[in-house]
């Protein structure tokens, strides 16, 4: 992906776009990867970075949602149990089979999960990714070695999928940019262009690199901001009502003794009634998610402290070493854009996790709620209201098979693995440098090369998209991310030709976000 290339495609004022998108996170991207699967011309605009938002704040899981079977969502875990296993094939270098252990304490709850999860085995049909089973006492602790013993009859082992979120956007981006799309970061929707019968025919776009606004003609307007679609909708209709409910969800990053296996935790039920999940992912302990209404949507929001005490407190109830703040590595949150019921509703259990198509009088198409298993298929049902508002009919969707970016058979070892087919093409730089072997640093396995390649091909232009989507260390350890983020300025800075005050700016900028990362003791 190359952002100069694709700026110039956005400066050709007489160029008519089939659909263009807004937003850049995992519902955008769908949208993006359906539209051109059908051979349409698509003009995707990202007022941040790739999965800046809540894409890539997420539990790290593509699953059917055990919890929504409970709930008896059977339509929504039929579809995300699909969508789980097609990714899982696509994208084999980002999404992978995960085994989670439920402790079991009570005779009741053994037949309950065992009888619940057989369920989810049989959905699934043949994209399962392995059979659930009862486990002893002895097996459990021995897969894991730190969960409270005191009780404990055995475990119901299950499988679901788990994956990188911010680098599963960003190869969704070159997907669609290698078939044909442009995509864009830092592009900033200013206005929508209307007809005489105030029909939407366009959009004003600021590049907010260089500050040049550029109009741009579009057959079809998508609004797939996430938490932000009642900004749009607004922007549309300034007396248009609200269609979102964010919900706040945070996690723990700890080391991975704290588990000591290889193998998931999943606690079914919290004193809230919620489940929580200790996930192994890139040599850490991911814990979470809390489930909290928040009343605005924020770009950087900050875990709440009793947020923080809840989950520190849920998880200790079932490992023989309790963490504590200290034992925080970083902390994020994520807004969930919950599609707000027309009756409106306090409680996030009553709202629902599915996704709509919402079409306003202008013919503006809004994308709300969804999940990241499900990005594909909201993608999809998007796509199809093309016809309803062009009066040209597309032809049918061929997302559901296509093979992500750094899609490879021949999975490279380590860290490499998550750049799939373009591992080596990073290693090669080496070959040109052989001071970017460097570490970034001494605690993770990412060398500056890296950085050289987010760079050139991830259109990385701040530090922050570096440390926190490109290579993930800001989320695996906040003080690392701070320790590193020089280094990274200085070859970014050559990069990009900027100077010393770049530098100085880019570092300050950095700081300021991660420190939101670090817990507060």
């Amino acid at each position: 992906m190359n952002r100069e290339e694709n700026i110039k495609q956005i400066q050709d004022s007489k160029k008519v776009w089939d659909i263009a998108v807004i937003g850049g996170g995992s519902s955008g991207l769908g949208v993006a990867l359906d539209a051109v699967s059908r051979g349409l011309a698509v003009v995707l605009l990202e007022k941040a970075d790739f999965a800046k938002g809540t894409s890539s704040r997420s539990t790290k899981l593509v699953h059917g949602g055990v919890r929504y079977l409970a709930q008896g969502d059977v339509m929504l875990v039929l579809e995300a149990l699909k969508e789980r296993g097609k990714l899982l094939k696509n994208a084999p270098h980002l999404a992978h089979d995960q085994p989670f252990i439920i402790p079991i304490y009570s005779w009741f709850d053994r037949v309950k999960y065992s009888v619940g999860l057989k369920l989810y085995d049989w959905m699934s049909g043949k994209l399962s990714l392995g059979k659930s089973e009862f486990i002893s006492k002895k097996d459990t602790v021995k897969r894991l070695p730190a969960v409270l013993q005191k009780g404990l009859l055995g475990g119901v082992v299950y499988h679901d999928g788990q994956f990188d979120d911010a680098r599963l956007a960003l190869d969704i981006a070159k997907t669609a940019d290698e078939a044909g799309a442009c995509i864009l970061n830092y592009t900033k929707v200013s206005k929508l262009e209307k007809t005489e019968s105030d029909k939407i025919c366009g959009l004003e776009v600021q590049d907010l690199l260089n500050g040049e606004k550029y109009p741009l003609k579009a057959k079809m307007v998508v609004n797939a901001t996430g938490v932000f679609a009642d900004k749009i909708l607004q922007m549309d209709n300034p007396g248009a009502p609200k269609t979102i409910q964010p919900s706040q969800g945070i996690h723990l990053v700890m080391d991975l003794d704290f588990l000591g296996g290889e193998d998931a935790l999943m606690i079914p039920k919290t004193r809230d009634g919620r489940v929580l999940f200790a996930v192994p992912w890139h040599g850490k302990l991911v814990v979470g998610t809390t489930d909290t209404l928040r009343e605005k949507p924020k770009l950087e929001p900050e875990a709440l402290k009793k947020e923080i005490d809840f989950v520190l407190e849920t998880a200790g109830g079932y490992l023989t070493k309790k963490p504590t703040r200290a034992d925080v590595k970083a902390v994020f949150a994520g807004l969930r854009p919950l599609a707000r019921p027309e009756e409106g509703s306090t409680k996030t259990k009553e709202i629902s996790r599915s996704h709509k198509v919402i079409i306003s009088e202008s013919g503006l198409v809004t994308l709300t709620g969804g999940k990241w298993t499900t990005f594909r298929k909201m993608g999809e049902d998007t796509v199809d209201y093309f016809e309803q508002i062009t009066g040209e009919k597309p032809v049918p969707s061929n997302s559901l098979d296509m093979k992500i970016h750094g899609h490879t058979e021949n999975l490279p070892e380590g860290h490499w693995h998550l750049y799939g087919s373009d591992a080596k093409a990073i290693q090669d730089l080496i070959l040109e440098n052989p001071s970017l072997a460097e570490k970034i640093h001494p605690d993770f396995p990412n060398i500056t090369a890296e950085v050289i390649w987010a760079v050139r091909n991830e259109m990385a232009v701040k530090v922050e998209d570096v440390l926190s989507r490109r290579i993930r260390i800001l989320i695996l350890d906040a003080q690392a991310a701070i320790d590193a983020s020089e280094k990274v300025a200085v070859l970014m800075a050559a990069e990009l030709q900027k100077d010393e005050k770049w530098i100085s700016n880019e570092l300050a900028d950095f700081k300021k976000v991660a420190l939101k990362y670090l817990i507060k003791n």
